[in-house]
């Protein structure tokens, strides 16, 4: 059979290993990294998808080859999402848990520290919800996803950075 012949099932096999290489990685070297992009964390991300291609094509620069490598990469993480929905704790085990970073207007050092936060990255992300000081926050979370959410105002206020699933996105949302 051609496809075989081809070479595209080698493609399909490195491009599922560099994937979960991936997953891994950024697993290891810490979430904020996915939603915190400074200008270094961009070239990196660019630098490591150049890197890779050739690890998942190989030689083949076909647009069959293009197309099989994407194809797999799709079909790949939307088992791995299935993954993660049906198994969670193996969810927990690749994307982590939620650490609660402030409650109710004190920092929680071990857990900043644990995340590899600076105190500029905290303070960055209270303003960009529109709190002043660390005292008027509430709660802030650093999410699964990297973002940090945060709650002041006694809980009434809260801000995201984003919300998922196409609910919509809104900055000091009013809580009944």
């Amino acid at each position: 059979m051609k496809f075989f012949e081809n070479g595209y099932v080698q493609i399909i096999i490195s491009t599922v290993t560099v994937y979960l290489f991936i997953i891994v990685a950024i697993r290891l070297f810490g979430k904020k990294e996915l939603s915190q992009l400074s200008v270094v964390d961009l070239v990196f991300i660019l630098l490591i998808s150049n890197s890779v291609q050739n690890a998942m094509v190989g030689s083949n620069s076909t647009l069959t080859g293009g197309l099989v490598a994407a194809a797999a990469l799709f079909i790949t993480n939307y088992v791995f999402k299935l993954f993660l929905y049906h198994f969670p704790k193996f969810g927990r085990l690749i994307q982590g848990e939620t650490m609660l970073l402030i409650y109710k207007g004190k920092l929680i050092r071990k857990n900043v520290v644990k995340a590899k936060l600076t105190m500029n990255e905290i303070m960055e992300a209270i303003r960009e919800h529109g709190v002043s000081k660390i005292e008027e926050v509430d709660l802030a979370v650093l999410e699964v996803d990297g973002n940090i959410s945060v709650l002041s105002n006694e809980f009434k206020d809260m801000s995201a950075k984003k919300v998922k699933q196409g609910k919509n996105t809104a900055k000091n949302q009013n809580q009944p």
